[in-house]
């Protein structure tokens, strides 16, 4: 069994920056890809960003790209989002992800964004960003 727990989400103003952790435990696990998703209420969960293990692949969406930057600490089992400028429409609840299965870079990088690619899941936590 493999646990995902998110950690640092908050009510911030807009502008403001937020720094996203979550850390894997359970049996001796290795996420290949870790990433993150969000969510609104009414609308279907989107893609973030991504990275693979060595971090030799990144991936953000447009929508928060040069504002957000995904990072991780495999020694910790850890994957990071550090939120910069971030704006009303950032409020969502952001989940963690993670895919143990190894597939080739290039490969990863077109699997990053689909939420069927990874294999567990954390419970999400809700951030907020007043303007």
């Amino acid at each position: 069994q493999v646990n995902l727990a998110e950690a640092g989400g908050g009510l911030v103003q807009a502008g403001g920056s937020l720094r996203l952790s979550c850390v894997a435990s359970g049996r001796t696990f290795a996420a290949y890809i870790m990433g993150w998703f969000r969510q609104v209420p009414g609308k279907e969960r989107e893609f973030v960003a991504g990275i693979t293990w060595a971090a030799d692949a990144r991936k953000y969406a447009d929508s928060v790209k040069d504002r957000f930057s995904i990072s991780r600490d495999n020694d910790k089992n850890a994957v990071y989002l550090q939120m910069n400028s971030l704006k009303p429409e950032d409020t969502a609840v952001y989940f963690c992800a993670a895919r143990e299965r190894v597939i080739p870079v290039g490969q990863a990088m077109s699997s990053m964004g689909l939420e069927y690619e990874y294999d567990y899941w954390g419970q999400g936590t809700q951030v907020t960003v007043a303007s």
